[in-house]
């Protein structure tokens, strides 16, 4: 970056009324949670490409993910998949994250890769198979109160592939029983995010299969559960940014999963199909930021970013920076819209007026931005060249192959 570069991109924002200091601001106050499963192999229904390098255990995870928080100051937190991420001494695991200046974050029960949960988990016919399932789900709010945790995010693969597979009421009431007895084990300090899926691994219904039903389970168990919106998840078409909106208002919207679609759950990295997308979702949290309501406001003040990503053919690392750094990009153009631009062609009825003023800032070069704000932090102005010249790629390829798969 250049001088001339900056100050003449600070001519061009101070011409439309944006405070660059308030910006910069807010972009350094950006937090995005990476996952451990991403720093390990992972792979489609078809196949795992293993990678060299890749961390062998949950300390080696934390090691990486300390990599993408020290070259972006982006991520100072970890999400932990349990049982993938089973240790004797949590508060050991705890120690090693804040050595490394992290902390752990969202815990994230696996109730989809054993055998008794083929035909479901809390959802499953057979009460022993949904007293297990329950029972883990409470063991994961027990490893939350070890490791300080105050996330605890729930994804189902429950669901029937075929028309009379299941009672699907039943499977409602089942889900809101287990789901209510692990609300109360919870702290006061605690939120359960609660995440949905239009399909896939089931194919005829999926028991929390869209943002209302998920809605609609928090709102029963009370203020402690909340909605959490994966970006994957949603059929083909689907307005992400109203739903977005309406979480919030709701004062209901507790998080994201982060991560890019072309066709399904496609797991790629964040803003590398549909980079507009993401930049309007940003536009509706920002928007609700300036509410004249303290509970929408609080709402979007303690939104949980986080990455949830299947690093196949990547690296992993360079993924994961690309992913945070993507975030960023978008979260920095967002900034740039003139709301009260926007305001005033909305009650005018200036349809295309209104439409421009929020598409303009998409349309700005942030790089001169992002490399000052990274100036002023003591941050590598490109992280991620800085991570290739490093030579910790070549340091931790002592580990081989075979490290910690999903």
């Amino acid at each position: 970056m250049t001088d001339r570069a900056y100050a003449l991109f600070e001519e061009q924002q101070q011409a439309r009324g944006i405070n660059l200091e308030q910006v910069k601001q807010q972009l350094k106050a950006l937090k995005i949670e990476t996952p451990s499963w991403g720093y390990g192999d992972s792979g489609t229904r078809f196949k795992t490409f293993q990678k060299v390098g890749v961390p062998r255990n949950p300390f080696e995870k934390f090691d990486d993910a300390a990599q993408v928080h020290k070259l972006t100051g982006l991520a100072p937190s970890v999400a932990i998949h349990i049982p993938w991420d089973k240790v004797e001494d949590y508060g050991k695991l705890r120690g090693h994250a804040e050595s490394l200046g992290l902390a752990i974050g969202a815990v994230n029960p696996n109730l989809f890769q054993e055998e008794d949960y083929m035909l479901g988990s809390v959802t499953n016919a057979n009460a022993a198979i949904r007293r297990k399932a329950t029972d883990h789900l409470l063991e994961c709010v027990d490893i939350a109160k070890e490791t300080g945790s105050k996330d605890i995010s729930l994804w189902f693969a429950d669901g029937t592939n075929y028309p009379g597979q299941g009672d699907i009421r039943s499977r409602k009431r089942w889900m809101q029983e287990a789901l209510t007895e692990m609300y109360n084990a919870m702290t006061p300090q605690m939120r359960m995010l609660i995440e949905y899926k239009c399909f896939e691994p089931a194919f005829y219904h999926t028991d929390l299969a869209d943002w209302g039903m998920a809605f609609n389970l928090a709102q029963k168990l009370g203020p402690q559960a909340e909605v959490l919106v994966d970006t994957g998840h949603h059929l083909p078409g689907a307005n992400i940014e109203h739903i977005v909106a309406y979480l919030i208002d709701e004062q209901r919207l507790g998080g994201f999963h982060f991560n890019s679609r072309k066709y399904a759950d496609d797991d790629l990295i964040v803003g590398s199909i549909n980079p507009y997308e993401l930049y309007l979702i940003f536009y509706q949290i920002l928007l609700a930021g300036k509410d004249s309501d303290a509970g929408v406001r609080n709402t979007v003040n303690n939104i949980a970013y986080m990455i949830d990503q299947s690093h196949n053919i990547e690296q992993k690392i360079p993924a994961m920076l690309r992913s945070v750094l993507n975030v960023q990009t978008q979260f920095a153009k967002a900034l740039l819209i003139n709301h009260e631009e926007v305001a005033e062609a909305q009650a005018q009825g200036d349809v295309l007026g209104a439409e421009d003023a929020v598409r303009r800032a998409f349309e700005f070069d942030v790089t001169p931005l992002l490399h000052a704000i990274r100036e002023e932090q003591g941050l590598p102005v490109d992280p991620m060249k800085t991570y290739l010249t490093s030579g910790y790629a070549k340091e931790i390829a002592v580990r081989g192959k075979g490290g910690a798969s999903w």
